[in-house]
């Protein structure tokens, strides 16, 4: 029997630490990874972990009152972030100890500073960076290929706790895997964000 709850609906994660707490209505997505000691909690409303995202050490995510918290495919919420009602969209950075507020809508590929605080309603456009407290735009850079990259070495590493591995973010293997992993997304960016510079 699961440890979790009956409306916690685990669709094939790459690694669950077995420190994480899950409580509630939560769907953790194909390939996603939830690390030591994150919370997540839904006593109302939803929340969805997507496919590839990963939840760092610490990362507290929690649903608003009237708003369910959506966490995109490929998107990493660093150590220490908490997102509270808000939905972020895929490829993004939540940056270690920011605070994303409810109703929050953060667009794709974007990067949401370290220690950054988003106020309750605060919408960012897709590829923005946002640093500050309170959180404002300060550029625009579509974040694809390094968010994606970051939440796939999470989803290796992860693989690789699953199997009793802890240093596989090592070695001349690690190395060859970023380069032509990087080599791929960067392949994907320049077929869906032509008119982008890859980053």
């Amino acid at each position: 029997m699961s440890r979790f709850g009956p409306e916690v609906v685990l669709d094939r994660p790459a690694w669950v630490h077995p420190t994480v707490q899950l409580h509630g209505k939560i769907r953790i997505g194909e390939g996603a990874s939830l690390w030591p000691n994150a919370v997540i909690r839904a006593e109302c409303n939803e929340v969805v972990v997507g496919p590839f995202a990963n939840v760092q050490d610490f990362a507290m995510i929690h649903v608003g009152y009237e708003t369910d918290t959506l966490v995109g495919a490929y998107t990493s919420l660093a150590h220490h972030c908490v997102v509270h009602g808000a939905a972020i969209g895929e490829s993004c950075m939540i940056g270690i100890g920011a605070v994303v507020m409810d109703g929050c809508e953060i667009g794709d590929n974007s990067i949401v500073g370290a220690g950054a605080l988003l106020t309750e309603g605060t919408v960012v456009p897709p590829g923005s960076v946002v640093i500050g407290s309170p959180g404002k735009v300060r550029r625009k850079r579509n974040s694809f290929v390094d968010n994606r990259l970051n939440a796939m070495l999470y989803y290796r590493n992860g693989l690789a706790y699953a199997a009793g591995r802890h240093r596989a973010w090592h070695g001349p293997e690690h190395e060859a895997w970023v380069a032509a992993e990087r080599e791929r997304i960067e392949h994907e960016f320049a077929g869906r964000y032509p008119s982008d510079t890859a980053c």
